[in-house]
């Protein structure tokens, strides 16, 4: 089983055993309300965002092509202990882009605090702060003035966005993300993606 496989189980793994923490934890208050993310109360939401990256780590070799964008995707599960702030916990797909005569790869897991607003009707807006924990790929040829090699750590994520809502379960996103990578030979590099995705509420 290879990296990105790895990743995507942990993923799974990890909103199964948070939406099931959430669900157990559930209780009411005293006013009669009722804290809650089982399906049916909107607090618990899925989505799926795909979108463009850019790196920003060198190029290398001007004598080699270099190209700083490719597809992005960002799976993500969330819970919403409130109306406006919540946690998500994802995994994204910076894509892969030529470097140095090679090629160069970003994918990892993020965790992220989560504040949202209402705008006007089905109109909102949403930011989010956290950390990546990333998995860089780096190749080259020789000289192409690049260090070959795999790198991994965390590092700081940040991002912003609006949403529509089409029904009170169903809504699309439009937002931009930054995530800090450590790349080979480079140190610590942003790799930043604009996306359209939905969000699913249950």
């Amino acid at each position: 089983m290879n990296a990105r496989h790895l990743l995507i189980s942990a993923v799974a793994t990890a909103a199964t055993a948070l939406a099931s923490s959430a669900s157990a934890q559930a209780q009411d208050s005293t006013g009669g309300s009722t804290l809650s993310f089982l399906p049916g109360k909107g607090r618990a939401s899925v989505g799926l965002s795909l979108g463009r990256s850019r790196y920003a780590a060198p190029c290398g070799a001007t004598s080699f092509s270099c190209d700083s964008t490719d597809n992005s995707v960002q799976l993500y599960a969330g819970t919403m202990p409130s109306n406006f702030w919540g946690v998500e916990l994802g995994y994204i797909d910076m894509g892969r882009i030529s470097r140095g005569g090679g090629t160069t790869t970003a994918q990892g897991l993020n965790m992220s605090l989560v504040g949202k607003a209402p705008v006007w009707q089905s109109l909102g807006v949403f930011g989010k702060v956290g950390t990546t924990y990333g998995r860089t790929d780096s190749s080259a040829q020789i000289g192409g003035g690049m260090n070959n090699g795999l790198e991994r750590g965390f590092g700081l994520s940040y991002g912003a966005g609006v949403s529509y809502e089409f029904t009170p379960r169903l809504s699309a996103t439009l937002g931009w993300d930054s995530h800090d990578f450590v790349f080979a030979g480079s140190g610590r590099d942003p790799v930043r993606s604009t996306s359209l995705g939905l969000q699913y509420k249950y």
